[in-house]
């Protein structure tokens, strides 16, 4: 949602006075100057205030609207808003239709950022000025707003500020301007702004504690915190040097309470900075030294020193974040390490505000921020005003919404409060069914907790089985509409509404109609339910409703019964009467005889099937013997017959020279100019190839076969894996591989090899090996995967070896939750990459599409979707899932995939009257080509035996003795193949 705030207020940290001059540094040069005039008169007028009636500020002609007038001057010199006129009506009726669609964007969703941004900036542009206030008022409600978005709101609101009202409204913008982030610029535009009002009353005051707040704030900011020390100093030296030469003329009393009183607030401010490791501390001590008349203190240079040793330390964690690209969360996060283990608490919370300006948008890095205030600091408005600016950061993430609603009431905040943040919390647009039960959960925690359980009845406890109720509504229509589940299939809502009744109202009859329920919810057939219901009657109930309890559950439970059973006969062991247990014994034994049952009848239907599937594997593979040998009987005619032909030929005298045998190739062949003679007795007159000249299947196979022996045998370097690529999904009908992808892949560097694998008839393959010189141009081939060669998308991944590797996966994509990635189906097969992107930026930031196709390339109609963050993708799921493109409804969802099931070990399952039956891991379609057997013909044992023990006799020890023979290694294979 917060999409451009994560842009925008990452302002890249630049050290002072170094590089190149920046692009407009004139202007800010000449605003500074202007700066500086507004300072030394509005000092003029604090000095009269300062040093009393004898320095009169009308005979220098200074009023106390002249420094706000000029500092309206001087910020709308730096960023003025500007008059913007069109000089086509038809310019200015496209922008009021842009405002109004806008503003009724923004009334469907008012968490569209980017729509606010656009809203504002229009409507600055239109000069709606009244408008635009509210527009910004709206959005500073919602989010945090950025530096950027602050200072033009601020100097708008400058330049129009009139009288002492309108200062007042400045003041109250800059107060909500310093807590959004840590903005150093900020503070420094607050300081030079109140020094424009420091004729009005209480007006020195002011400017003095909008720097030591601002001293606070950014003070120990090694790069940018200089600019707000020289400025409050500039400002105290001002009034110094404005009262200097009043001050012969006064009395040594009124001399000390007030010149060399001011006097010394500068020699403090030049040792509090002095104290600070800051760059540039050396030009701030030689300063000092100019400065002052006396000698500077020894205990100011010794904190001097200790400051620069202390700068050394922070030096490479600085020069790190200048050298890294924004947001540089790496180094902000080895920064936080290192300052936590100094655990000065001042500077910790300093580089987390620093860090949170480029990755606002980053949950876990606020999470860690908050834990630690609430943990170490414990100062109430600050570990709020965090909780409350994470969450309008990152309203999505449910883990800062329940640490909120934990630290409100941790620090005694109002009931009425903490419920509406929890119904700000519903209406956070979670991307997740469990995020709204766990939300649900810490409110009604946090309600328990109020409730005094002493007493019978009271409005707190009213209040709290109110909001189960609601909380029970709210997952089964607003969760389950919108995700299709409640996101509590344990109802562990329920449960703890049960356990309170039970527990602690000692209502058991309201917590039994709970847990019947949640058994009628489907978790009747669940061990575990039944025996947490058991518990809470042992504990709260009586033995009637124990026993009837364990009684529903013999009958219902089917993934452990034999557990149940236990806890029943155990209970009336102890505690029923003969009766109770001989009814206990029939209904368990009644039970499991059931199970067993079921049990061996599901133990048969799988062996059957086990069966069949290795009859159809028997029978596939004798077919393919009895084609193999046919196929061979075949070769052997046509050998002889081609032998018989060469008699005839040799008999007849012959003497033509034997061609040179070469690879049958797919496509047209063009022969050289000289055969154009043997090209026109080949095609015919009409085009038509002539019969007598066409080379018969076997002699293109005994070619195959010439060209497969004189090819030379390339054995597998590991050591060159790291500078080979393994080249997957091309064409059959490439003529010459090599030739072809020789080109494409010399692009990334020099190609040493490209080895394409043929089969034993001497037809492409369609994959092959590509080594070149250079491990780097290895790793750039790596990007030409996917890249369409001939109508297909080629597939370049790493050579690895899987003997050694065999975890190795070449899959790129990620198969986990990404909440900021959408996965979408039903897509027509004619959607392109570029109409899909043109649908989903409406919603957000697209960062990536990709349109998932077969191998040939074909559109599947399905895609992901990737926005810039959660928030986006989240509302994208909302308008765009059940939408029609191209006559087609497509489906979209949060991406999850599902994970893929690992095959199981084979498990030796029971046949009913007879020995183990080894279930197989095949298909549908049994052992497919690739699944080989590796173990040698004289450890093999069918399965046959062990089927037929049902109705013959049971087999042989001997073999039984060589099913159960042990695992043997690689090495005990090569062995015996050796003896051989």
């Amino acid at each position: 949602m917060a999409t451009a705030a994560a842009t925008s207020a990452s302002e890249p940290e630049a050290e002072p006075k170094a590089g190149p001059k920046a692009e407009g540094e004139e202007e800010e040069v000449k605003a500074a100057r202007t700066r500086r005039k507004v300072l030394s008169r509005a000092v003029a007028a604090a000095t009269c205030k300062t040093m009393g009636p004898g320095w009169d500020q009308q005979e220098e002609g200074m009023s106390e609207s002249d420094g706000d007038e000029e500092y309206a001057m001087a910020s709308s010199a730096e960023s003025s808003p500007g008059e913007y006129e069109w000089e086509y009506d038809e310019e200015e009726e496209k922008n009021q239709l842009e405002i109004e669609r806008l503003e009724e964007q923004l009334s469907i969703n008012v968490y569209d950022y980017n729509c606010h941004v656009d809203l504002i900036r229009l409507l600055r542009l239109e000069g709606e000025l009244t408008k635009v206030r509210m527009a910004r008022q709206k959005m500073s409600e919602i989010f945090p707003l950025t530096e950027e978005l602050w200072l033009e709101w601020l100097h708008d609101e400058i330049s129009m500020a009139l009288d002492g009202l309108d200062r007042e409204h400045v003041y109250d913008l800059f107060e909500k301007a310093v807590k959004d982030y840590i903005c150093p610029n900020i503070w420094l535009e607050y300081g030079q702004y109140s020094v424009g009002g420091i004729g009005q009353k209480g007006g020195l005051e002011k400017v003095r504690s909008v720097f030591e707040r601002a001293l606070s704030s950014v003070g120990l900011h090694m790069t940018k915190g200089l600019a707000i020390w020289e400025a409050y100093r500039e400002f105290e030296s001002a009034i110094v040097e404005a009262a200097r030469p009043i001050a012969g003329f006064l009395s040594p009393f009124d001399r000390e309470q007030t010149f060399d009183s001011q006097l010394e607030k500068v020699h403090s401010l030049f040792r509090r900075q002095l104290a600070i490791p800051l760059y540039d501390m050396e030009a701030t001590f030689a300063e000092y030294e100019e400065w002052s008349e006396d000698p500077i203190p020894e205990s100011v240079i010794q904190s001097y020193n200790k400051a620069l040793q202390q700068l050394e330390k922070y030096k490479p964690y600085e020069e790190a974040l200048l050298q890294a690209e924004a947001p540089r969360l790496a180094e902000y996060q080895a920064y936080i390490d290192f300052e936590v283990k100094i655990g000065d608490p001042a500077r910790i919370q300093l580089i987390f505000e620093r860090a949170l300006v480029e990755n606002c948008l980053v949950p876990d890095l606020w999470i860690r921020y908050s834990q630690y205030l609430d943990r170490h600091l414990k100062v109430k408005d600050l570990v709020l005003s965090v909780h409350n600016r994470a969450v309008r950061n990152c309203p999505w993430t449910v883990a800062l919404w329940t640490r909120y609603l934990l630290a409100m009431e941790r620090h005694g905040v109002d009931h009425r409060v903490i419920s509406v943040t929890f119904e700000k919390a519903l209406s956070a647009g979670f991307i997740q069914a469990t995020d709204y039960v766990e939300i649900w959960q810490a409110y009604l925690d946090y309600l328990r907790r109020r409730v005094d359980f002493k007493q019978d009845s009271s409005k707190e406890l009213e209040e709290l089985r109110a909001a189960f109720t609601r909380a029970l509504e709210y997952l089964k229509q607003e969760v389950e509409e919108r995700f299709n589940e409640s996101g509590d299939p344990s109802c562990m809502i329920m449960q703890n509404w049960a356990r309170m009744e039970a527990r602690l109202c000692n209502n058991m009859q309201k917590a039994r109609e709970l847990w019947d329920s949640i058994m009628t919810k489907g978790n009747a057939k669940y061990a575990n339910m039944w025996l947490e219901y058991y518990n809470l009657e042992r504990a709260h109930g009586d033995t009637q409703h124990c026993r009837k309890a364990l009684h529903r559950a013999v009958q219902c439970t089917s993934d452990y019964p034999e557990h149940v059973c236990e806890v029943l006969l155990t209970m009336e062991r102890t505690e029923g009467t003969l009766e109770d247990w001989d009814v206990a014994v029939q209904k368990t034994e009644t039970r499991l005889a059931r199970v067993n049952e079921q049990r061996i009848k599901a133990a048969e239907k799988e062996a059957a099937l086990t069966q069949q599937e290795e009859e159809k594997a028997e029978q596939r593979k004798r077919a393919r013997a009895e084609k193999k040998a046919l196929k061979k009987k075949k070769k052997t005619r046509a050998g002889d017959k081609r032998k018989a032909d060469e008699g005839e030929e040799k008999e007849w005298g012959d003497d033509e020279e034997e061609q040179p045998s070469k690879r049958r190739r797919l496509g047209n062949s063009v022969p050289p100019a000289g055969d154009a003679q043997g090209l026109e007795a080949q095609t015919g007159l009409f085009g038509k190839s002539a019969p007598g000249d066409v080379d018969s299947p076997s002699k293109q196979k005994e070619r195959a076969a010439a060209l497969k022996r004189d090819m030379p045998k390339v054995l597998h370097d590991s050591s060159k894996d790291s500078i080979t690529v393994f080249v997957s999904n091309l064409p059959y009908s490439m003529g010459e591989p090599a030739a072809q992808l020789r080109p494409l892949f010399e692009a990334c560097g020099e190609v040493v090899d490209v080895r394409p694998i043929f089969s034993s008839r001497g037809d492409f393959r369609g994959y092959c090996y590509v080594e070149f010189k250079e491990e780097r141009s290895a790793q750039q081939a790596l990007e030409l995967d996917r890249k369409d060669v001939e109508g297909r998308p080629m597939f370049v991944s790493p050579c690895v070896d899987k003997s050694k590797n065999p975890d190795f996966k070449v899959f790129r994509y990620s198969t986990a939750l990404e909440k900021h990635k959408l996965f979408v189906s039903g897509l027509p097969f004619s959607c392109t990459k570029e109409e899909l992107e043109e649908i989903c930026k409406a919603h957000g930031t697209v960062k990536d599409i990709r349109l998932v196709t077969n191998r040939a390339g074909k559109p599947k109609g399905l895609a992901y979707v990737e926005y810039e963050n959660e928030s986006q993708a989240s509302q994208a799921v909302l308008k765009m899932d059940g939408m029609t493109i191209k006559e087609n409804v497509i489906k979209v969802a949060i991406s999850n995939p599902p994970q893929r099931k690992v095959p199981e070990k084979p498990e030796a399952r029971r046949a009913p009257g007879g020995p183990m039956v080894p279930r197989q891991m095949y298909g549908a379609r049994g052992k497919g080509r690739t699944q080989l057997s590796l173990l040698p013909r004289a450890l093999q044992r069918t399965s046959a035996p062990a089927a037929q023990a049902e109705n013959g006799p049971a087999p042989q020890p001997a073999a039984t003795a060589a099913t159960e023979a042990p695992k043997m290694s690689n090495a005990d294979f090569a062995k015996l193949l050796l003896r051989k």
